[in-house]
């Protein structure tokens, strides 16, 4: 074979050097064929595995799939819709939970100048409307003061002249006739002594009062009741204030007083009544709540609650109410929540469904917010039980020396529960001031 001839080949290259273009020409040329005849060689294996671990792949998944039905994307866009109709549904009984009734329309959002004159009639609105419910659930109290001292007057006045007064040794109030006497501790009475006679007449008086109800309540013993009956104009600001939060509670103690009267539906008095006794709705437990509530069920010589330390007040932490939330709820852009204490003497088996009761839905009426509009019925359903406790009631003891609760073994039920508003329901009449001050309080922490 001849070697090829390098001298002819440099000068045919040669003709280059006086071409430059030609040169550069040619040089493109050949890089485009390098790049049209590699590229496909060199993706070629790579876009082999991808298509071989992917689109292959995933194709044997589609195919090994069970078939779809020719309808199933219309039954998944009704369910879609459902899903959609569920939630809104939600929403708007959240909202109406807390589209409530107003003891009075003239103060919020804004009472515009009023005299406090209005804020006074909120105070015996507030008053009237508690002792309207405990009228409407049968409520009873056990003897006064008068009724203890008419009866025994009474009796003393039909003692023959010349017969000796009797008299006997001083123990508990006997509960039923042939038991020994005893001293009216705490009452006008403390000291004196009375005979077999007169205690079976007290005690004649108190089954007559169990009798005469089915539940034993003093309103005196549901927070804001005292405050408003001694209620001191104070400034409009705080006026408006002591207005929001006391409707705030008189909400939660309708719910309380509605919950004893659906449980005690159909009894004929508190001898058959599963709620024997409502002692206490409050929102600050304070010295008494610290102390175990020992103190509870003292008829006389109870201090009067003359003072706003026990005024509703808004969970703005997870440590700032009565107790730790298990819900792990308190106030933020969609709800507020307050706590509050209720403790009821049940009957032993009434325990639960008290409970039951006290978290179900009740229906309310509802005809605006300025009381303008056709009344609606809707529901709520805002309490949530954090925590409960209980203890055996002694009857004979000084604190129910005066209450009878018929054959049924009874304890006290003290709860402390969350009572939550829906911000959407309410905010349209929250005052501004309310929401500025929640704002600072938030900021700093300090209440």
């Amino acid at each position: 074979m001849d070697m090829p001839n390098f001298k002819d080949l440099l000068q045919k290259l040669s003709v280059f050097k006086s071409n430059v273009s030609l040169l550069v020409s040619t040089v493109l040329a050949v890089v485009a064929v390098l790049i049209l005849v590699l590229t496909p060689l060199l993706l070629g294996s790579k876009l082999k595995k991808q298509i071989d671990t992917e689109s292959i792949a995933k194709d044997r998944i589609i195919k090994n799939m069970p078939a779809v039905a020719r309808g199933q994307w219309e039954v998944e866009q009704e369910y879609q819709r459902f899903y959609e109709s569920d939630a809104n549904e939600i929403a708007r009984l959240g909202r109406h939970s807390t589209e409530r009734e107003l003891l009075s329309y003239k103060i919020f959002p804004d009472p515009n100048g009023r005299s406090q004159f209005v804020f006074e009639e909120f105070g015996k609105g507030f008053r009237s409307r508690i002792d309207e419910l405990i009228a409407g659930m049968n409520g009873t109290e056990c003897p006064t003061d008068s009724e203890l001292k008419s009866a025994l007057e009474s009796s003393r006045a039909r003692v023959r002249p010349g017969m000796r007064r009797p008299s006997s040794s001083i123990g508990p109030l006997s509960r039923s006739p042939g038991r020994s006497p005893s001293r009216l501790v705490g009452s006008p009475y403390a000291g004196m002594r009375f005979s077999k006679v007169e205690s079976t007449i007290v005690d004649e008086l108190c089954r007559q009062k169990g009798t005469s109800g089915l539940v034993y309540t003093n309103p005196v013993d549901l927070s804001g009741y005292e405050f408003w009956k001694i209620y001191e104009y104070a400034g409009i600001s705080e006026a408006v204030k002591n207005c929001w939060y006391w409707q705030l509670g008189y909400w939660v103690i309708e719910d309380v007083i509605d919950t004893i009267a659906a449980c005690n539906s159909g009894s004929s008095s508190v001898f058959r009544s599963p709620v024997k006794r409502l002692s206490r709705v409050s929102f600050n437990l304070g010295v008494e709540g610290r102390r175990g509530r020992s103190a509870r069920g003292r008829r006389f010589g109870r201090p009067m609650r003359r003072t706003n330390e026990d005024q509703p007040t808004y969970v703005l932490s997870a440590m700032g109410g009565l107790a730790q939330p298990c819900t792990g709820r308190f106030c933020d852009d969609d709800i507020d929540v307050i706590h509050f204490n209720v403790v009821v003497l049940v009957s032993a088996e009434a325990i639960l469904p008290f409970m039951d009761e006290l978290c179900s839905a009740k229906k309310h009426g509802f005809s605006g917010f300025f009381g303008q509009e056709q009344e609606q019925i809707f529901e709520h359903n805002q309490i949530s039980i954090l925590e409960s406790s209980w203890s055996p009631v002694e009857p004979e003891s000084m604190a129910h020396r005066y209450y009878r609760y018929g054959e049924d073994a009874v304890v006290e039920l003290d709860l402390i529960c969350e009572y939550i508003f829906n911000k959407v329901g309410y905010d349209a009449i929250k005052p501004e001031l309310i929401k500025t001050s929640l704002q600072a309080e938030d900021q700093t922490g300090v209440r």
